[in-house]
């Protein structure tokens, strides 16, 4: 990971790690860019489009962003409060260059951050990445002075970029008469969408959290606090819940008996589904390695093939682009239906499930049955220096300690978090009593080493 950007954007506590002057340096950077590409293809106007989600500081942001992209003669493209699967929809769509996301995802409001879209809606590569922060660093300079008179840049609502990503919603939804559904938008992007799109495809709608007022995204509710959804659904008898993180990109959904039905669970019940359909591209679901054994043992039983990436929806999406596969995804909730998208996208995975779920004519706690959980035990610490921690001997011991006591019965991973100052501590085994305890042990030579953070 860079200095800036991790396995999902740039991301942190706004006006402290990332500030104006931070989006406008990355503004000049893209606006000097596409100022080139528009110039190499006979002066075709260079714009880029943005979104963003409900967060306060997310006008600042914006406006910095504009203001860097204009004074290099590129035109902002303003989506305004959409998913972040809306901005990369949008670049493939009307074959743009760069899309620029604000949004911190499921953190508290107080962070935010800048996600970046290339051609066809795929995540920049590493290598322009890791020049753009070099840019902010000002380890490299603009390739051209900033524009001037007529070669400035404008700015501008880009509505048709909403209406046509509300179509493809749509288009890839089923008739979901009769069906009872409850939404949590996590006071975040899918706000007003989420409810749209279903009430058009016939479904009645109960939807929570749609209230957004700067500072309530993702306070005790969405993908990270399922248990209002939950409550919700066993009180009022719906037949499905799903619940939204603050930009929408990932969804986890909720049984008929208020049921947590987590990112592997909706990977096997969708795998099985593609593949019955013939739509399973070479029978294979790429997972990540926080992916539980549970998930691992009902492929084998239903004969899907699966792979294991690096933690992080990029690392997932990398793997399809080059293997032409059709599904991939997290446990958290990022979920990549290629067929149909370059990213995740929470909404497009909440139809996807009804979809199987109106098809199967079954509920969706039946659809979940065939996987069975190991316990599992996920601890994060709050650390000064991640790669110090991961480099530390004793910490080091503590992992090779657990690794021995597990043998073959389960499996521990310990990695840095690619948004968030922690390290996160995952054990696998046949006792959560056993998960617990190896996870507390790495976690304490995690401290004794002086590592963690009080603030």
């Amino acid at each position: 990971m860079g200095r800036y950007f991790g396995t999902d954007g740039f991301r942190g506590e706004v006006n402290v790690a990332l500030t104006a002057g931070h989006a406008y340096k990355i503004g000049c950077f893209i606006g000097a860019r596409l100022r080139e590409t528009a110039q190499s293809a006979d002066g075709v106007a260079a714009a880029a489009v943005i979104g963003r989600d409900t967060r306060l500081s997310g006008g600042m942001l914006e406006y910095a962003l504009t203001a860097g992209l204009n004074s290099y003669g590129a035109n902002a493209l303003r989506m305004g409060v959409v998913p972040t699967p809306a901005v990369a929809f949008a670049v493939k769509k009307f074959g743009l260059s760069c899309g620029i996301m604000i949004s911190a995802s499921h953190n508290p409001y107080y962070d935010n951050g800048i996600k970046l879209f290339g051609e066809n809606g795929e995540k920049l590569s590493e290598r322009t990445i890791a020049t753009i922060e070099d840019f902010i660093d000002g380890k490299v300079s603009c390739p051209d002075k900033p524009a001037a008179k007529s070669g400035i840049g404008g700015s501008s609502a880009f509505k048709k970029g909403r209406r046509e990503y509300e179509k493809f919603l749509l288009s890839n939804g089923v008739n979901l008469s009769g069906l009872k559904v409850g939404l949590d938008c996590a006071n975040g992007s899918a706000y007003k969408l989420a409810k749209y799109v279903f009430s058009a495809l016939g479904a009645t709608v109960t939807a929570v959290n749609v209230t957004p007022d700067g500072l309530n995204i993702n306070a005790n509710c969405g993908s990270t606090h399922t248990d209002g959804l939950r409550k919700l659904v066993r009180e009022k008898g719906l037949d499905i819940g799903f619940a939204y993180d603050g930009d929408a990109d990932r969804c986890l959904a909720v049984d008929e008996c208020g049921n947590l039905v987590n990112g592997d669970k909706i990977l096997f019940i969708c795998g099985k589904y593609l593949k019955s359909r013939g739509e399973l591209d070479g029978n294979t679901v790429a997972t990540t390695v926080m992916s539980n054994l549970g998930l691992y043992k009902a492929f084998d039983r239903e004969g899907i093939n699966y792979v294991q990436t690096a933690v992080g929806d990029k690392y997932v999406r990398e793997y399809m682009l080059e293997n032409r596969c059709a599904l991939g995804g997290e446990q958290s909730g990022h979920i990549i239906f290629s067929r149909c998208a370059s990213t995740g996208d929470g909404i497009l995975t909440s139809l996807k499930i009804a979809e199987t779920v109106v098809a199967s004519k079954a509920k969706l706690s039946e659809l979940a049955l065939p996987v069975t959980d190991y316990p599992q035990a996920l601890l994060n610490v709050r650390v000064n220096d991640k790669r110090a921690v991961l480099e530390d001997e004793n910490v080091k011991k503590a992992v090779r300690s657990a690794e021995q006591k597990l043998g073959g019965r389960g499996r521990i991973l310990v990695r840095e978090s690619g948004t968030e100052p922690l390290i996160r501590v995952m054990v696998e085994a046949e006792s959560g009593t056993e998960c617990k305890t190896l996870a507390e042990n790495v976690i304490a030579a995690v401290r004794e080493g002086g590592y963690e953070r009080k603030d």
